[in-house]
């Protein structure tokens, strides 16, 4: 019997390369990150602007960025003494430790 290679097309080691690549910070990361160094309540508006002015995230193609993360943001605050933000006042957020 004769020992069959295995194949390998060009879809398959692009994927591979993509899962290797080094991966940013998540959107919810570089919130966390925005507001640590604003030290202030923020927007998601805002907090999407500054994101990207700094190069920390940006939008991959979607048309409301600022809605996934307020989405994000309120479900962080579910997690109750464990959540990482904490509502400042209505539409606006800061970290829970602040």
């Amino acid at each position: 019997m004769m020992a069959t290679k295995k194949r390998t097309t060009k879809k398959a080691t692009a994927k591979h390369a993509k899962e290797n690549e080094p991966k940013g910070l998540s959107q919810t990361q570089a919130a966390i990150k925005v507001l640590g160094q604003a030290r202030k309540p923020m927007s998601c508006k805002e907090m999407i602007e500054a994101m990207a002015k700094k190069g920390l995230w940006s939008s991959p193609g979607g048309k409301t960025p600022e809605a996934t993360l307020y989405s994000s943001i309120l479900r962080d605050l579910k997690k109750g003494k464990d959540a990482r933000f904490k509502k400042a006042a209505p539409g606006r957020f800061t970290l829970a430790g602040k």
